[in-house]
């Protein structure tokens, strides 16, 4: 057995052995400017997590089978399972009267960059600690895949499902450069470039460096967290908010978009991607609609002040962040279903957003609007097109199984949390918030709440939909089918 799959194994000792390195960010933060000494949490995580990577590797170091393509979804998965177990460890030892369970749901959360946390108090906790939970969306949030096929080449073949295994997006094939590893550094220099602006940017808006640092991660990852219970209502600046709108909007388009115009050296592949122009019109759109609901419910008197928390609320829900600087679920009920509905579609296939993709729901709209046009011309050649390239009608299909089972998923995920004793508006609004990674959710799970509320059992299985979700839900499936494990 051990034999079979000892190619996966060696691979996921690799990442282990680069995911030991991640420790020493906060154990710098903790040495340098932290009072709680947490040194040896650092330290100890980074340790054993070498340790049980250079024990699985002497296990399997000496297979010389390269990975297969399944084997690329084994590797997705496991990575993506085990990583957070290790992560949570400095968790559960630093953060006063958490459980693993709960330390497993942060670390989750923070890999897959969906920023729904279980912790309160985030003002009072250990610098290094609000370090970690943020730099573990930093280096979540493209894809630990994608970093790894950049820098582990050693991967060989099993590079490309890699790749696909985890890039989001239903069109996974189009290639930037001839090889994997090259596009994957290309994606990872735009990423660490938009990080460094993105920095500078809170520093000078008025953030302290720690500050900075932390948003910074969870700004270009799109994941949420803060180091402050209040979100970004704790600066009431509309000047860091103004950069939080700005990199959130840049991070929820593909980079890949940003890769072309560097090597081009043009903009034009950025203004003729059709799903760009929906992403910008979709978000003024709804910036437009909530701030006249707000001023006609007088909520807000002040249209200016209206239209910052609305844009600010609009960008960050629906580019799946999760940032707050109002509570918006007070606002009148449909504003805060809108922006939780703008979480499930808007981000660009490629960003570090979740949902399902504004391309899948272009070319769902396209679809509809042939299947109507045939309802009426039966003998119409009609083809969808996204621009002017005609879609394969195997994409379309590939589109529509994936909705399926998206709506598949989401309504099981809802009936067990019901079933597990939640109230509807809560069970059904954390397993949207979490399965398309947008963080905050409604009821219990709210804006100014957090999921501390919930039970052992609706932990993990909140812990499952996010992973479920970061993986666009086929890589994990797919597990359970027959033909994967058939020879």
């Amino acid at each position: 057995m051990l034999h079979a799959f000892a190619p996966v194994l060696g691979a996921l000792a690799r990442v282990l052995l680069v995911f030991s390195f991640t420790f020493w960010v906060p154990f710098a933060w903790a040495w340098l400017a932290d009072a709680h000494r947490l040194e040896l949490a650092w330290s100890g995580g980074a340790l054993l997590t070498a340790a049980v990577a250079l024990v699985l590797w002497a296990m399997t170091r000496r297979s010389k089978r390269e990975l297969l393509p399944r084997d690329g979804f084994l590797l997705v998965n496991l990575v993506w399972a085990v990583l957070p177990a290790f992560a949570a460890l400095p968790l559960w030892w630093g953060v006063p009267s958490i459980s693993y369970t709960d330390a497993y749901f942060e670390a989750m959360s923070g890999l897959t960059a969906t920023g729904a946390t279980v912790l309160t108090g985030l003002d009072d906790l250990p610098l290094s600690v609000n370090i970690w939970r943020c730099f573990l969306q930093l280096f979540g949030g493209l894809g630990i895949m994608l970093l790894v096929v950049a820098i582990l080449p050693l991967l060989g073949l099993g590079g490309v499902q890699l790749y696909r295994a985890e890039t989001p997006g239903p069109m996974k094939d189009a290639k930037l450069t001839p090889r994997i590893a090259e596009t994957a550094r290309g994606l990872w220099g735009v990423y660490v470039l938009l990080s460094v602006a993105c920095l500078l940017a809170y520093r000078w808006a008025g953030m302290s460096w720690a500050d900075a640092f932390m948003h910074m991660s969870t700004t270009v990852s799109l994941g949420g967290f803060s180091s402050h219970d209040a979100s970004f209502a704790y600066w009431d600046s509309w000047r860091v908010e103004a950069v939080a709108v700005t990199f959130m909007l840049l991070a929820g388009v593909s980079f890949a978009r940003y890769f072309v115009m560097w090597r081009t050296r043009s903009l034009r592949s950025l203004a003729a991607d059709v799903e760009v122009r929906w992403y910008v019109l979709v978000l003024l759109g709804s910036v437009a609609l909530l701030t006249l609901l707000l001023l006609l419910d007088r909520v807000e008197t002040d249209g200016l002040e209206a239209l910052r928390h609305v844009m600010f609320q609009v960008v960050s829900l629906a580019t799946t962040t999760g940032y707050a600087s109002v509570n918006y679920a007070a606002w009148p009920a449909f504003a805060p279903v809108l922006l939780i509905m703008l979480g499930c579609f808007v981000s660009c296939a490629g960003s570090t957003g979740g949902g399902v993709k504004m391309v899948r729901m272009i070319l769902l709209a396209k679809q509809a609007g042939r299947e109507l046009v045939r309802t009426v011309h039966p003998r119409v050649i009609n083809p969808v097109k996204l621009g002017q390239t005609p879609i394969a009608n195997g994409v379309l299909v590939a589109v529509l199984a994936f909705m399926l089972i998206y709506g598949a998923s989401m309504l099981g995920l809802s009936l067990l949390m019901l079933w597990s004793g939640l109230d509807m508006v809560t069970a059904f609004s954390a397993v949207v918030a979490l399965l398309n990674n947008i963080g905050p959710g409604l009821g219990q799970v709210g804006p100014v709440n957090h999921y501390g509320v919930l039970t052992d059992a609706q932990t993990w299985l909140g812990s499952f939909a996010m992973m479920l979700g970061r993986l666009e839900l086929l890589s994990v499936w797919v597990l359970l089918t027959r033909a994967f494990w058939r020879k």
